[in-house]
């Protein structure tokens, strides 16, 4: 069995646990929180929460350690500081950083004999993964990601830190007219409000100033301003009745031509559509931990990407089953 641990029971470690119950090659091995221990109530009988703290000393109890922190501030400092210590994986998303803090990772897992999997999801993470295969395929084309129709939880937090909102659910869609002018082959040069649009769904305090609050959203910098953005006012019993859930998903897509002449055209499309984020997100995580603590029984070391492990690492089943039955 691999023994699992996971740092971090919001959103994300609760999806890892219910990832890690549907595995029948893995157990929940312990929790760990920053908050109190005794506050946090996990769903798996028989499994302990500990404190941060007790990573420090559980180093032989746990085979790879998930990381479910959020990528702002705490994966930057945790994935390192725990892959001096233990495999990990983590879901770190902020682009534009992941080749920084794969060298920061890749440093401590060395020096510690460890591996640890960086930027495990879906997007990055398996979105990675078909870009790279449809890029490989069809060398003269253009790439095409389209996120959506799902709640967006870094813009739903952006509106609720706006003076007056009680709460926010932010849907991200794509547009209908770009998403298939791309599924035909066209090749359109796309902008950012070209292709997608944002749905905002706000709880007001009451009281509160509801043109200011709408214009604030829509002229937000890097959130909304560049999106055709619709806001809608509702009540705390409308969020909790249509809005509780956190679903997300989208389209890699990839046109290209192939040919002497470029006589012939090919779309290659990845589609996901999920009524669970997190839970998703932490069935991914949860096939790459497998890998990690398979990899490092092999004598492998240092950080790795969602490109650097054979599929076959994933899976709980032989080489020979695999043949076998998905070949």
């Amino acid at each position: 069995m691999i023994r699992i641990g996971i740092f971090g029971y919001g959103n994300l470690g609760k999806g890892v646990e219910a990832a890690v119950a549907k595995n029948k090659d893995m157990e929940l091995a312990a929790v760990f929180t920053r908050r109190d221990p005794e506050a946090v109530k996990v769903m798996t009988p028989g499994v302990k929460v500990y404190h941060e703290e007790a990573l420090k000393d559980m180093k032989d109890a746990i085979d790879v350690l998930i990381l479910c922190g959020g990528s702002a501030t705490d994966l930057p400092v945790q994935t390192p500081a725990y892959a001096a210590m233990y495999n990990v994986v983590d879901s770190f998303d902020t682009h534009a950083r992941i080749p920084e803090h794969f060298a920061n990772v890749d440093a401590a897992a060395k020096e510690a004999g460890k591996v640890a999997v960086i930027s495990c999801g879906w997007d990055p993470g398996m979105f990675s993964l078909n870009r790279l295969y449809a890029n490989c395929i069809l060398p003269d084309g253009q790439d095409y990601t389209f996120w959506g129709k799902g709640v967006s939880q870094g813009h739903s937090d952006a509106v609720r830190r706006i003076e007056g909102v009680k709460d926010c659910r932010q849907y991200t869609i794509p547009v209908d007219e770009a998403l298939e002018a791309v599924r035909a082959g066209k090749q359109p040069e796309l902008t950012t409000r070209e292709k997608h649009t944002r749905e905002c769904f706000v709880v007001a305090e009451e009281g509160a100033d509801l043109a200011r609050i709408e214009s604030e959203i829509v002229n937000m910098p890097n959130y909304f301003a560049d999106y055709n953005t619709t806001v809608h006012f509702i009540t705390e019993e409308e969020m909790k009745a249509n809005h509780s859930g956190l679903p997300h998903g989208g389209n890699v897509i990839r046109t290209g031509v192939t040919g002497f002449h470029n006589e012939n055209t090919h779309v290659i499309e990845y589609k996901l559509t999920l009524d669970s984020n997190p839970e998703f997100t932490g069935s991914v995580i949860a096939a790459y931990a497998r890998a990690a603590v398979r990899m490092n029984k092999e004598g492998q070391t240092g950080c790795k990407t969602v490109f650097d492990i054979a599929p076959a690492y994933l899976s709980d089943l032989s080489g020979e089953e695999l043949r076998a039955h998905l070949l």
